[in-house]
């Protein structure tokens, strides 16, 4: 038996993507991210599950990724978007990825490998973390040219502030730079296939950042960027519904009898106010349930909240069941997620632990079991 266990919804994700592809248009290519263990989903699990409800491609960061999946059976196109150490770049290309490039040093390594190779080229609008300035265009072109196993198979870039505005003038800005970027490929000679940048909050909020390509990554969870997304989408009456895929369970490891007064936990932090009842729960930091969420936090059990109390452990959380009667050992419980008519939400355990819900669910611990349900 699991301590804590993931179950992901089959039929959430199958609406999700749905969703967002009637959102895009048929004709627009649909790629979900799954790097970061797809947002702590579990990469293997459902990569399979989101290409059978529609999606083209997967993003994935790293080549240990692509590894996983090729060794899994995924046959499905791989854009690589995080950064490939030269060492690793032979091995990227026999596994069949599509490059993420914004170097004359990985280009050059790359047209040396004699292989054919999908490259999007990522441009600087403005996030300024990944990408190629404007500027920087001839140079790269000069070296892309060298080399003929080379294919300018896309071209990119990231928005930077769209699920934190309501006003959107700095992507706006972000998309003119990008369209100089791609005018200035087409004028080379070397005009990419595809063209992208829209993320979740762009494929819902920017229908002219489409082009022909793009990219998901938490909404495909059944997760909104930020509320100011949710908000906007609404204020714009786009309708789109996301449901979350995600519910992350634990059972009871121990029931106890507590006095009025008693100190709860590492540091005495909290003193019971009331003689009563308390559970241990077998999760902890370790597992992800972070320590912010010391005396913060709720769970569920028998479709009652109940509070986290004292500090989280490294495997271990207290919470208060006075007012739950009939617990007992191995009740399930809920972290993340519905049970009866009550519901803990990555945003509300987000809004707890002073984080965003992307983290919530990332973070949680790799080691530990995801189910598909239906």
């Amino acid at each position: 038996m699991e301590l804590s266990w993931l179950e992901i919804s089959r039929e959430a994700l199958t609406s999700n993507v749905k969703a967002f592809r009637a959102l895009v248009g048929k004709d627009v290519k649909l790629a979900i991210a799954v790097k970061g263990n797809a947002y702590g989903h579990g990469l293997v699990e459902i990569s399979n599950v989101l290409l059978k409800a529609g999606a083209d491609y997967l993003c994935i960061n790293a080549v240990f990724e692509a590894e996983k999946l090729r060794k899994a059976g995924v046959k499905a196109p791989l854009l690589l978007i995080g950064y490939t150490p030269v060492s690793d770049l032979k091995k990227a290309v026999d596994l069949k990825c599509d490059l993420t490039v914004y170097n004359l040093e990985t280009i050059h390594a790359l047209g040396k490998l004699k292989k054919p190779v999908n490259l999007h080229l990522k441009i600087e609008t403005g996030n300024h973390r990944q990408g190629v300035r404007l500027d920087e265009l001839p140079k790269i072109l000069e070296e892309f040219r060298k080399h003929k196993n080379l294919r300018m198979a896309g071209l990119s870039t990231h928005f930077a502030n769209l699920e934190d505005r309501i006003n959107h003038k700095y992507a706006l800005y972000q998309l003119r730079e990008f369209k100089k970027a791609y005018r200035k490929l087409e004028e080379g000679g070397h005009a990419p296939h595809y063209r992208h940048c829209a993320n979740t909050a762009a494929a819902i909020l920017l229908p002219e950042a489409h082009f022909n390509f793009v990219r998901i990554g938490i909404g495909a969870y059944g997760l909104w960027p930020s509320e100011t997304t949710l908000r906007a989408a609404e204020h714009a009456g786009i309708n789109i519904t996301l449901t979350p895929a995600l519910t992350w369970k634990t059972v009871v490891a121990q029931v106890k009898e507590v006095e009025i007064g008693a100190l709860i936990g590492y540091g005495c932090t909290y003193e019971m106010p009331h003689k009563g009842r308390i559970a241990v729960l077998p999760v902890g930091y370790y597992d992800g349930y972070v320590r912010l969420l010391s005396n913060k936090g709720h769970v569920l059990i028998h479709g009652k909240r109940a509070p986290v109390i004292g500090r989280v452990c490294m495997n271990m959380i207290m919470v208060d069941i006075t007012h739950i009667p009939d617990v007992k050992l191995e009740d399930e419980v809920v972290l993340i997620g519905k049970q009866s008519k009550e519901e803990i939400t990555a945003e509300e355990m987000a809004a707890n632990s002073q984080t965003i819900n992307y983290e919530v669910t990332t973070r949680i611990n790799e080691m530990i079991p995801r189910r598909l349900v239906a």
